[in-house]
């Protein structure tokens, strides 16, 4: 199992106002060197780029390379049960958060939730960026690419964040000259860096820092779990063995098509050029003449097929087990599945979820507290803290088992909760509302069709007793 490499940098030598650009040149060597190469791997898998298409055998030989994206399969379906449906917010203050759900509809948040978490199912991680637009007061999210961005923490125990870097590399070529461009963004600032590509000196900072206005680092950082492992980082293995034994099964057909022809008391002529027209006539009208005594047939390999496919199963099982993301092609998974027999055959991939889930809120909050102290900026005042996301699970329901499931709860858990069940349902408390105003329109009409509105007047002896 790798662990997670953190770049680290000397508390007491990090000025924010005085960055040191050779500094940000190591740095940014350490990360293509440290962690570089194993996001290239994931991301090269997961695009089908498989070492089977590198494989090399003797003159003459089929070659056939079969690539079974097993890579994409599991991080798209493990990043749809995550993130297949947006998060909603809550508020448990009194506060109206209605400012900012609509900053985060103009940033076009859920498009970037959905990114994230498919970078954290390749990658094992995810960076996002929030900015102001220029000349406009609304924020913006980014997905950036991981292997182009890092976190730089301090050298304490706590390896507290200092500033976060994203780079590209450009190089002249009339010139040959490389640099590196490259965004440090601090806890105040913004610096845009042009870098030279060399290995011993200093470099001077002439780029002016430009204040962001965030109060904290507007890069937030996701991690997949503990040791930022993509979700089918450690069954790359047995994808390299699944697509060597497909190509082998291939290459063993077309060997058998190539079988040789063996004559037996008889030859196909005297010389090597009626051999040639013999063979040729063969191949063209499926038509061999033989004396009486001799006989042909053809030498061929001899196949285990049932072998061969228990193997196959063999893999391709352990690759969604060992993953946690089942096969969802399997023939396990059946329509008519109850909900309960459903969640024990997603089981696991609920467990992986649940620890995506809970490194994505401690994230969250870190967005959460960046666009609510730049609303106030605006006099638009949230209080970050009461915000509380929510996820939900993108899987078909039962409705039938949902609608009894709330009718038999109906009176002992209130409606919004109730609401909160039905995947139709987006708004709870708006449709409370809706249905509330539903009833006194209904209510209204009734009163009007048997004459009891209540604008007009009572009768004048309702009130009178009979002697």
């Amino acid at each position: 199992m790798r662990t997670v490499y953190t770049i680290t940098y000397s508390a007491e030598k990090y000025d924010e106002k005085n960055i040191n650009k050779q500094d940000i040149l190591t740095l940014i060597n350490t990360h293509i060197s440290k962690v570089l190469p194993q996001l290239i791997i994931n991301k090269r898998y997961y695009d089908g780029r498989h070492d089977i298409e590198s494989r090399a055998r003797k003159k003459g030989a089929p070659n056939t390379r079969v690539i079974c994206n097993h890579a994409k399969d599991i991080a798209d379906n493990a990043t749809g049960y995550f993130m297949g449906n947006p998060i909603t917010y809550e508020n448990t203050a009194n506060a109206d958060i209605e400012p900012l759900l609509l900053a985060f509809d103009a940033a076009l948040v859920d498009d970037t939730d959905f990114d994230n978490a498919l970078d954290m199912s390749i990658y094992g991680v995810a960076y996002e960026y929030i900015y102001a637009k220029k000349e406009c007061t609304e924020l913006m999210t980014k997905n950036l690419e991981p292997e182009h961005t890092f976190i730089v923490c301090d050298d304490t125990i706590e390896q507290n964040p200092l500033f976060g870097v994203y780079y590209f590399y450009t190089k002249d070529d009339a010139t040959g000259e490389g640099k590196y461009q490259a965004t440090v963004l601090t806890q105040n600032y913004r610096y845009q860096l042009i870098i030279t590509d060399t290995k011993g000196g200093s470099q001077p900072l002439t780029e002016e820092p430009e204040p962001h206005y965030f109060g904290d680092i507007p890069l937030v950082e996701y991690k997949n779990n503990k040791y930022n492992i993509g979700d089918f980082e450690q069954q790359i293995s047995l994808i390299d063995a699944y697509n060597t034994l497909m190509s082998d099964r291939v290459n063993d057909k077309e060997q058998f098509i190539d079988a040789l022809l063996v004559l037996y008391g008889a030859q196909l002529g005297d010389d090597e050029e009626e051999v040639t027209a013999a063979a040729k006539a063969l191949k063209e009208h499926k038509l061999l003449e033989l004396p009486e005594s001799a006989k042909a047939e053809y030498l061929t390999r001899t196949f285990d097929e049932n072998g061969v496919e228990t193997l196959r199963k063999a893999i391709k099982e352990d690759i969604y087990t060992f993953s946690h993301v089942p096969n969802l092609t399997d023939e396990n998974f059946v329509g008519n599945s109850s909900g309960v027999a459903m969640e024990y055959k997603l089981l696991g991939l609920e467990m992986i979820t649940k620890i995506k889930t809970r490194y994505y809120k401690n994230s969250l909050k870190k967005r959460i507290r960046l666009f609510c102290g730049f609303l106030g900026l605006k006099q638009l005042l949230v209080d970050a803290s009461s915000v509380v996301p929510s996820f939900s699970r993108a899987l078909p329901k039962n409705l039938t088992e949902l609608a009894q499931v709330v009718a038999n709860l109906k009176g002992s858990v209130s409606q919004k909760t109730l609401l909160q069940l039905l995947p139709f349902v987006e708004d709870p408390d708006n449709e409370i509302d809706t249905v509330a105003e539903e009833k006194a329109e209904e209510a209204k009409r009734q009163r009007e069709m048997f004459g009891l509105d209540g604008n007009q007047p009572p009768d004048e002896g309702a009130g009178d007793v009979d002697e």
